[in-house]
């Protein structure tokens, strides 16, 4: 069952998860996330994202995108309804001016909740969400091409491999670099025949 919550902070809960938006004083959590090696392993090589640039660019960022989105859309705390452990995050967001109905999902769990289903759990939601109260039409993910648990995930969700991408120069250090990434999606008629 998924239920969307109307309080100021909380987005919508699974049967396992809250989801709620991120506020100023959350920088720790994304900057503690950012610094495990594993969880940055497809991202930056393992390399932790520098605490200035979490606190200086890449909260206010965030913050900025539920006005720019009405609070509909963005990027999301994640935390375990039984005993409220942070996640990680999960993000249902356009391109920055993109067209607001063409969404991408995404999400970056801590290692200590990998394996245990949260990431479909919350994309599923997500995408439930999106095409039923928010009016998406295309809900679009993309990862590296060796990322097989990400793969799965998309995969399980109902979406569709529709290319493959070439690797950033930013990323050409990552491991499986050589190999590109793949974007996947799901439109909302493909969604609602599932």
């Amino acid at each position: 069952m998924i239920r969307s919550v109307d309080t100021n902070v909380d987005y919508l809960e699974t049967e396992r998860l809250t989801l709620r938006r991120f506020t100023a004083d959350d920088a720790d959590l994304l900057i503690e996330l950012d610094s495990d090696p594993a969880v940055m392993r497809y991202l930056s090589g393992g390399e932790a994202t520098p605490p200035e640039t979490v606190r200086e660019r890449h909260l206010p960022s965030i913050l900025a995108g539920y006005d720019r989105w009405d609070g509909d859309l963005g990027l999301f705390a994640a935390y375990e309804r039984d005993g409220g452990a942070f996640v990680g995050w999960f993000c249902l967001r356009p391109e920055p001016h993109g067209p607001r109905d063409e969404a991408e999902l995404g999400y970056r769990l801590r290692q200590a909740s990998w394996a245990r289903g949260y990431a479909t759990e919350g994309s599923r939601a997500l995408l439930h969400k999106g095409f039923t109260d928010l009016a998406l039409r295309t809900v679009w993910a993309e990862t590296m091409t060796v990322n097989r648990a990400s793969r799965n995930v998309m995969e399980k969700l109902g979406m569709t491999l529709t290319g493959t991408l070439p690797t950033p120069a930013d990323m050409m250090r990552v491991e499986g670099s050589e190999h590109g990434g793949v974007r996947y999606e799901i439109t909302r008629s493909e969604w609602e025949r599932r």
